[in-house]
């Protein structure tokens, strides 16, 4: 499907010192915030205490909130657990914190604010296991990287491999930047997004290297800035169907789906944003200083002994 059509390739790569100049310096940006500011970690990596509450009727989280906001409670996560009666209460770990008169505390808190709860348990999850959690997510991560640079490797060549994995961290790196510098709280479900952008936006890599290799072996004549060019605007159309597409669930998720979903619906609207960038942008003017070019993909003709240069026997 294509909702237009240009006839005339766009030189995006007359401009592809300037794009890489921007990526390099939005990225040493986003490494500098996290070595600086660091990520802001939720309940699940940094341990703390984990509160299940039932009410009569449906819960009504933004009262629970602030509840809990007057009675002096900080970086606290509440959101439905299971059904719209149930809530879950998260709590930071604190060395001051009696974790016996945690539930009976939180209960007084919500008394004035949101009154009829019914305090199901209390949960102490130790510094221990968000570690663990930190650990897998990061091997999580290291895993795909890994997985993506032997796919295109072996589907393409490795130059395309190099060009793409530079890509996509580039953009794991921007969201995290992100989230330290606004200190965002960098939870499991941001975790999630994270390795749902690395793998959209190899997706689109893959797309614009299918159209360089189809166009090297078809177009002849045409330089490597040039071919390209063309697999790049030849597949622009289904670039912005795609990605605007997505784009529109993901908002819906962040403009209505609640706190649960903010921040994860938020990761994903910044990586889909640089996804494009990085995949079109990135990743190709990558593949053309890494030296692809048309010899690569083509197989040279096996000679018959006895034939002439035309492969005709004599």
């Amino acid at each position: 499907m294509e909702f237009f059509r240009i006839s005339k390739d766009i030189p995006f790569m007359r401009h592809a010192l300037v794009f890489n100049v921007i990526s390099l310096l939005t990225f040493l940006l986003a490494v500098f915030f996290l070595f600086s500011r660091g990520l802001h970690l939720s309940v699940e990596f940094t341990g703390g205490t984990l509160i299940e509450l039932n009410y009569a009727q449906a819960a009504k989280l933004e009262q629970v909130r602030d509840g809990l906001g007057k009675a002096g409670y900080t970086d606290f996560s509440v959101q439905n657990f299971g059904s719209s009666q149930d809530v879950l209460i998260r709590l930071p770990l604190k060395a001051e914190q009696n974790t016996a008169k945690i539930g009976e505390a939180v209960m007084q808190a919500l008394a004035a604010d949101a009154p009829g709860a019914t305090l199901r348990r209390v949960e102490f999850v130790g510094p221990q296991v968000g570690k663990e959690l930190a650990e897998n997510g990061a091997l999580a991560l290291l895993l795909v990287v890994i997985g993506i640079v032997v796919y295109l490797a072996f589907r393409f060549e490795w130059r395309f491999s190099v060009s793409a994995i530079i890509a996509n961290l580039h953009d794991v790196v921007i969201i995290l930047g992100f989230f330290a510098f606004f200190q965002w709280e960098f939870s499991l479900s941001v975790l999630a997004a994270v390795l749902a952008v690395l793998g959209y936006s190899v997706n689109e890599s893959v797309v614009v290297f299918d159209r360089v290799r189809e166009t090297f072996k078809k177009a002849r004549g045409l330089s490597t800035p040039q071919v390209l060019d063309h697999a790049i605007t030849s597949t622009i159309s289904r670039t912005i169907i795609t990605h605007a597409s997505t784009q529109m669930m993901v908002l819906s998720m962040l403009l209505f789906g609640g706190e649960t979903l903010y921040y994860f619906a938020l990761a994903l609207t910044i990586g889909i944003c640089f996804g494009i960038y990085s995949s079109v942008l990135v990743a190709s003017p990558l593949v053309m200083w890494l030296g692809v070019s048309r010899e690569q993909f083509i197989r040279p003709k096996k000679q018959i002994e006895g034939a002439n240069e035309d492969g005709a026997v004599v």
